[in-house]
């Protein structure tokens, strides 16, 4: 799938509930798919023209008292259409590209240290981004049986990060334990 094409369905996934800025779209963005999906604001703005210019999404202009006017963007009858053909359509898997696993396929003795460095950094990372997921799970998605289903597909999309991170959290440790035999340290 070209990765341009993928944005602009997150984009109008975003916009299935409210009308957002692209401010508070990006803002949203941030806080919700890019957990998955990456994304500059400079992307994020190209793309609501781009969309605009398609007829998927309607742009309105909002006054601001004391504040220059902003654009409001909002999905068109056309654009949900587009958005619904699109979940039917195959769904594609991007490629991995983490430089931390090819640095693993020139570890040495030189800079096994380092790369166990690498690994107990990206460890603290997914933690923390683990914390933050269970947060979220815990105030909005505590009972997911319960939940409508738009809002159960968007659980199982916060679930799905939780696993993989729990999965990326035992393989760090798996590796830890192995590269401490080489350095002869004791663990992490």
């Amino acid at each position: 799938m070209d990765p341009a094409m993928a944005l602009a369905q997150a984009i109008m996934t975003s916009l299935l509930d409210a009308d957002l800025s692209g401010s508070e779209l990006a803002r949203d963005f941030e806080k919700s798919m890019g957990f998955f999906w990456q994304s500059t604001h400079q992307q994020i703005y190209q793309e609501l023209r781009k969309l605009a210019a398609k007829g998927w999404l309607n742009k309105r202009e909002v006054n601001q008292s004391g504040k220059p006017n902003k654009n409001v963007y909002g999905l068109t009858l056309a654009g949900r259409e587009a958005l619904a053909d699109w979940v039917f359509g195959p769904t594609k898997v991007q490629p991995t590209k983490d430089e931390l696993l090819l640095k693993l396929y020139n570890l040495s003795d030189d800079n096994v240290e380092h790369v166990i460095g690498e690994i107990t950094h990206r460890r603290e990372e997914v933690m923390q981004r683990l914390y933050l997921y269970e947060a979220i799970r815990r105030r909005h998605y505590d009972d997911p049986g319960s939940l409508p289903v738009r809002h159960k597909g968007v659980y199982l999309a916060l679930a799905s990060g939780i696993h993989q991170g729990e999965q990326f959290l035992s393989w760090c440790d798996e590796a830890l334990t192995l590269l401490a035999t080489v350095t002869g340290s004791a663990g992490h």
